[in-house]
């Protein structure tokens, strides 16, 4: 097989599409763990619930964790169709992986809080600030890697 699977034009086009949608997606975390923050910081306040932001919140939260675990696939598959060697950027590639994960398991955890003393909001609200680290940290390998500031392979 020789690569990449497709035209070098299409495939630079195609990487910036990821790099818009998963940008996207970050401002869209961000604005999500801003709701989720004013939410917190009224309930340990025991002031009135912000209900608007709770309902926003709700809804968008497994609307989020599709959006970035498909902006996973579709690195995934760039990467396939370049080189077929996922393992070009492992710092990026992990990074992305281990966002996915946390998704998965902060959406996993969601479902479980019931009651505004659950046990499980303290973790859901961990993995939530984990995510954002983890997505601006993404972001700035995902531009060294755009901008070829990252060596392909850099050792480990």
């Amino acid at each position: 097989m020789q690569y990449p699977l497709i035209g070098r034009q299409l495939l630079l086009n195609l990487r910036w599409v990821h790099a818009f949608y998963n940008g996207a997606v970050l401002l869209l975390f961000f604005y999500h763990g801003w709701l989720g923050g004013t939410i917190r910081r009224a309930r340990r306040a025991k002031a009135p619930l912000p209900f608007p932001a709770i309902r926003r919140h709700r809804k968008t939260g497994p609307a989020l964790v599709i959006l970035g675990v498909t902006g996973f696939f579709i690195g995934f598959t760039l990467i396939l169709l370049h080189t077929g060697n996922v393992l070009e950027y492992p710092p990026h590639l992990f990074t992305g992986l281990a966002i996915a994960i946390l998704l998965m398991t902060t959406w996993t955890i969601s479902r479980k809080i019931k009651g505004p003393d659950s046990p499980y909001r303290t973790p859901h609200f961990a993995m939530g600030i984990a995510i954002l680290c983890l997505y601006l940290a993404e972001a700035f390998l995902g531009l060294g890697i755009l901008f070829n500031w990252l060596p392909v392979n850099p050792p480990l």
